[in-house]
């Protein structure tokens, strides 16, 4: 199953932060359930994170080239997996992609921020009596939770980020595979190559952008605001408004611009309007100097 994310970059850490990357040079089923169930607590609010298998962690950063995995041994792991999320308490089921990078075998299981959290898994899987705990990530290292951040997590059980939450006024329809398209190959995504002959229900929950029933599924709001012409219809205000305030006093003309359209879109057109209207040069000459002095009244990287 293809991932949305171009993999060179995600194990680079130019997508993804290095916080949401775990990697392990080998099978190790304790630590990864406890991984998974960190990932879905998902307490900094970060949309979980992927657990590299096959690939050893220096330093927080992954010891390249890879070490990889024995071919003939990914689909027994992707069996165990299977029956390991079973542990956790509720269970929760990530999407899996093993690949070849590097001319490696390596295995990627993303795990999004869950929808019924807080998850607990067992402390130990050798033992028949066994605990439970609550995992979290805290900076790049899974973690049991302490009482503090128990209670935390029970608190966020019912506090679902905006951009997961099910937009219930909304169809499967209002996301257009055009669009979609476009993004996966931009990013890079093997996902792309698959997407024309993919069913678009399973297309979309593959990117975990629907959720709910096959009788009820429904747009995420993450899914409209990325995947839809004019989001702004079905999500209110999700525009970005910029005003330019006048230097002189006394005077109150503002200079106003709204953007509207796809998120990243609006993000791309804002920068290419300050930077061609915004965004002065001043050009100050200094006696006795054959160099002039140049400005700017805003820095385009700063912006």
């Amino acid at each position: 199953m293809a991932l949305p994310i171009n993999i060179d970059n995600l194990l680079t850490g130019q997508i993804v932060e290095w916080e949401r990357l775990e990697f392990k040079a080998g099978w190790n089923p304790e630590k990864i359930l406890h991984t998974i169930c960190a990932f879905s607590n998902d307490i900094n609010n970060w949309g979980g994170g992927y657990i590299i298998v096959g690939i050893e962690e220096e330093n927080g950063r992954p010891a390249l080239p890879p070490k990889g995995l024995m071919p003939e041994k990914i689909d027994t792991i992707q069996k165990e997996l299977l029956n390991l999320c079973n542990f956790l308490k509720p269970n929760i089921f990530p999407v899996v992609e093993p690949i070849v990078f590097r001319e490696k075998h390596i295995l990627i299981i993303w795990v999004p921020g869950g929808q019924n959290r807080p998850y607990q898994a067992p402390v130990s899987l050798g033992k028949k009596d066994n605990q439970y705990a609550y995992y979290i990530r805290r900076f790049s290292n899974t973690v049991k939770a302490r009482i503090e951040e128990q209670k935390e997590l029970i608190a966020l059980a019912g506090a679902i980020p905006f951009d997961d939450r099910i937009h219930h006024s909304s169809e499967i329809t209002d996301l257009k595979l055009t669009l979609i398209q476009a993004f996966l190959s931009e990013v890079g995504s093997e996902l792309y190559k698959q997407s024309a002959d993919m069913p678009f229900e399973q297309l979309c929950k593959q990117m975990m952008i629907v959720e709910g029933t096959s009788e009820y599924i429904k747009p995420r709001n993450v899914g409209l605001l990325f995947f839809n012409d004019l989001p702004q219809k079905l999500i209110p205000m999700s525009q970005i408004e910029v005003v330019q305030f006048p230097e002189t006093p006394g005077d109150d003309r503002l200079d106003e611009k709204i953007f509207q359209g796809p998120i990243h879109q609006q993000v791309r057109d804002v920068l290419t309007y300050m930077k061609n209207v915004i965004l002065k040069e001043y050009v100050r000459k200094v006696p006795d100097q054959a160099e002039a002095i140049r400005y700017f009244n805003y820095h385009y990287v700063a912006l």
